[in-house]
């Protein structure tokens, strides 16, 4: 197992992409912290059931004292921090830009960028004497020009910038950040964006399918070994990388 023993937080963790990254985990051996603003309890039934060790820990990204927090807790309960997956975040409503008001810009920036910054100074002081993996979750929407969520993409963006200033900064402390992008996801926050976007009206698959090279649907799962890939030591020597995920829909 690639991460057995080794101890993650994932943020956002109490369903989509974030609880299936920490059932993944779970089957690779490691101890899994699920932080979300939302109850996670069956997370970590599913992280327990397939082998791993879990507990959640409520927590805002937004709020410093609570992700420092949720650093204490995990390094309290499984002896240290060894993996930080970033992938809390606000999924928007599309809609026309000009109507994208400054409270929702606001919002969506300090969950989507400001929380993963944060997150990270929180486990900072528990990897920087042994090293680690910390992995930000970032979106496709950043390359693709995607009308209708500037808040959105601007916060994700944030994300990827900011994954290769602390790549660049944390590299002498053996800590390695890289950043996933994925396209649309099958996932509860992905399908309710789906159904609530104003424009355009057919089903994201409708729009993306024709210009992907695999030509499938994308599921929270199919992102799980990028994932474990990037938290293992299969990836010691990478860092400061973006991996596009979205079925080929953009290969640069």
């Amino acid at each position: 197992m690639r991460l057995a023993g080794k101890t993650a937080i994932i943020t956002g963790a109490a369903r989509g992409l974030g609880a299936a990254f920490a059932k993944g985990f779970g089957k690779e051996g490691a101890n899994v912290v699920v932080a979300d603003i939302r109850d996670g309890a069956a997370t970590v039934a599913a992280v327990e059931q397939a082998g791993g060790k879990s507990f959640y820990v409520a927590t805002d990204v937004r709020k410093q004292e609570q992700c420092d927090a949720m650093a204490k807790a995990a390094a309290d309960r499984f002896g240290g921090i060894d993996i930080l997956v970033n992938n809390a975040g606000i999924i928007v409503t599309l809609k026309p830009s000009m109507e994208v008001t400054t409270e929702e810009w606001l919002d969506v920036m300090a969950t989507n960028a400001l929380g993963p910054f944060q997150c990270i100074k929180a486990v900072f002081p528990y990897m920087k004497d042994k090293g680690g993996k910390i992995i930000n979750i970032s979106s496709g929407t950043i390359l693709e020009g995607v009308p209708g969520m500037p808040h959105y993409i601007s916060s994700k963006g944030a994300v990827w910038a900011l994954t290769r200033g602390m790549a660049r900064e944390f590299g002498d402390y053996k800590i390695n950040v890289n950043a996933i992008g994925p396209g649309f996801t099958h996932s509860e926050g992905g399908n309710e964006f789906d159904t609530k976007k104003t424009f355009p009206p057919m089903p994201m698959d409708e729009i993306q399918m024709p210009v992907r090279c695999i030509k499938e649907p994308v599921y929270p799962e199919d992102l799980v070994g990028t994932a474990i890939f990037l938290a293992s030591n299969d990836s010691r020597l990478i860092t400061g990388q973006y991996i596009l995920h979205d079925a080929g829909m953009l290969h640069y």
